[in-house]
């Protein structure tokens, strides 16, 4: 069984380059959905601009990071800007590690 837990482990091991802070505490991600019959992984994530060049590069890192897991077969990842990404999406732990 995959377990959304076990995805979200593995997407905070896609780190942005720019600012050395994986994607999960980044805010990136919004969402996960797991299809257990087809062993399917779909992910909604933004970006912090639309126009952010590492935008495949992420996609790359990512499918490579989630198919780790056992039994994944496929990973979707869709890009939504709504809501938009701001800092306050950044998590508790990064806020308080930055003294934000």
């Amino acid at each position: 069984m995959i377990k959304k837990e076990e995805v979200l482990k593995k997407l905070k091991t896609v780190v942005d380059p720019e600012i050395n802070i994986n994607i999960v505490d980044l805010g990136l991600i919004y969402d996960v959905r797991i299809d257990q019959n087809s062993k399917f992984v779909e992910i909604d994530m933004t970006l912090t601009t639309q126009g952010c060049p590492l935008k495949f590069e992420f996609v790359d890192l990512i499918e490579t990071a989630v198919k780790k897991i056992k039994d994944v077969k496929n990973v979707k990842i869709n890009f939504v800007w709504e809501p938009a990404w701001t800092p306050e999406r950044v998590s508790d732990k990064i806020r308080k590690e930055f003294g934000i």
